[in-house]
């Protein structure tokens, strides 16, 4: 079949000595910055974005990318070992993977987390082998039009799926789309919303965001709880699970492949809810739903598959459609602009070699994440006695040497420090900075795809409506805001979210 000759190419790629050391430093890295709590894998891209100037388009996307997946193999470990989840979506881990660890079966939790997300990592890079070519065809035929409807709905996803009020995210998104506008207008050049100040004339950048927002507000919040950590050495025992457990972890491991798969492809936080909606189901199956929760293998296999498909099938929008559809997507539509890269099904036509090479890469980081994470737990578990304080003087240096690097501006440093003032408000009044993230990403692409389509159509608003794709997608758009705010789904919806 043409898509397994297209993964045998893209294994060659994939499989060149920088690319190979470039996705080992990123699943190592994603490992580290998994089991470390308070950093995160958005704040740690947009550290890294600057570094990326002078690599290959394809090696750095590839370490990037290792750097998302890696994370969320390293969130179970804390979260199993030490109760302590580094990544949010290892929250559900913790549930029955540290009453396991309690039980003295931790390296059975290890084991079987990370077999369930090697299986979802291998069966998540076939499926986006498989339908990269059919949406890519599909993304062609696409207009302005179409493209402009596409992301109100991405959009309206991503306010159904955040965390929290529906408003809350309706005004991150609206702020983001703002920011967007920022610099110089797409059409004639004139300069928007920069009040007269000269380092404002080129708009700000997505690295800019990311590091403000998410890696020195992140630092904010931290240093606000202080050092509360409590690590205790917790006996692993052996880590292959036997024949009955793996009967027991096999179908929540398939069904938590399929789960993940869906929910990463949708815009917002898909493939974060994928673990929570994967142990929910396993719970429901259940015939003895009273052992969840006391150390029920399913409730790590099931979640923890769940997990790694979502973070992989999370690139599908991006690379067949060009629309991230998470703030992590976002950032690397940054880092792919960066490299002069317009994301879209163009990218698999005219840059073959970076498009599969990136998907081989992914089965290739999932192998490494087994090599990486499983003889080497001991490791990460002593580095979770290195004190915040420090690592935290390390991410803000990094970052201000990051942020004047793009440009050589000492005013980028000062819109960093104000975004990540701004990012450490939004989280005391319980906003969320990741759809503001999407809203800034795809705000620049609806601002051109709609002037583009009022041009074409000599500027009838109408088009949107007389194309049977664009008026479709609309029509989705509103029926998900319509739903978002019925009082009755939003009890509903914020109950799924507590629980």
């Amino acid at each position: 079949m043409d898509f397994l000759q297209n993964l045998a190419h893209g294994m060659g790629v994939a499989m060149s000595p920088i690319n190979v050391l470039l996705c080992f430093a990123g699943c190592m890295l994603g490992t580290l910055i998994g089991v470390l709590p308070g950093i995160g894998p958005i704040a740690t891209i947009a550290i890294l974005l600057p570094l990326t100037f002078g690599l290959d388009p394809t090696a750095a996307l590839i370490m990037l990318a290792g750097i998302y997946y890696g994370a969320q193999y390293g969130g179970s470990t804390a979260s199993i070992l030490l109760n302590i989840p580094g990544e949010s979506s290892a929250v559900v881990t913790a549930l029955d993977g540290h009453e396991m660890a309690r039980q003295g079966r931790a390296g059975i939790a290890l084991g079987i987390s990370a077999i369930g997300s090697f299986v979802a990592g291998t069966i998540a890079t076939v499926v986006i082998a498989a339908l990269a070519s059919p949406l890519a065809s599909l993304a062609l035929v696409f207009g302005p039009a179409e493209y402009f409807a596409l992301m109100l709905t991405g959009l309206a996803f991503a306010v159904l799926l955040a965390r929290g009020s529906v408003f809350k995210a309706i005004i991150m998104i609206l702020i983001g789309v703002l920011l967007s506008t920022v610099g110089p207008d797409l059409t004639t050049g004139q300069l928007r919303l920069t009040f007269g100040a000269v380092w404002l004339a080129d708009g700000i950048e997505i690295a800019l965001l990311g590091m403000g927002l998410f890696g020195i507000a992140e630092v904010f919040r931290s240093l606000e709880h202080g050092e509360a950590r409590q690590v205790k050495q917790t006996q692993i025992g052996r880590l292959l699970p036997g024949p009955d457990e793996l009967r027991a972890a096999a179908k929540p491991i398939l069904r938590g492949t399929l789960l993940g798969s869906i929910l990463g492809i949708l815009p917002g936080n898909g493939a974060v809810l994928a673990p929570y909606a994967s142990y929910t189901l396993e719970k429901k199956l259940s015939r003895t739903p009273g052992r969840f929760g006391r150390g029920a293998i399913e409730g790590v296999a099931g979640p923890e598959s769940a997990n790694n498909a979502g973070a992989q099938t999370s690139f599908i929008p991006l690379l067949t459609l060009g629309i991230p559809p998470n703030a992590v997507m976002a950032l690397m539509v940054g880092a792919m602009t960066i490299h002069g890269i317009v994301p879209g099904p163009q990218i698999m036509t005219k840059m073959p070699d970076l498009f599969w090479g990136l998907i081989a890469s992914m089965w290739m980081g999932n192998l490494m994440l087994l090599v990486i994470n499983l003889p080497m737990v001991g490791l990460w578990v002593k580095l979770l006695n290195v004190p915040y304080r420090l690592m935290f003087v390390g991410i803000v240096i990094f970052c201000c040497i990051g942020v004047y690097s793009i440009n050589s501006e000492p005013a980028d440093i000062l819109i960093m420090a104000a975004l990540a003032v701004f990012g450490y408000a939004l989280s005391k009044f319980n906003f969320e900075p990741a759809p503001l993230t999407l809203g800034f990403v795809l705000g620049r692409m609806m601002e051109e795809n709609l002037r583009q389509a009022l041009m074409i159509s000599r500027g009838s608003f109408l088009t949107f409506v007389e194309r049977p794709i664009a008026a479709f997608f609309i029509v989705l758009a509103i029926v998900m805001l319509v739903v978002g705010i019925l009082p009755s789904i939003r009890r509903g919806r914020d109950e799924v979210f507590v629980d």
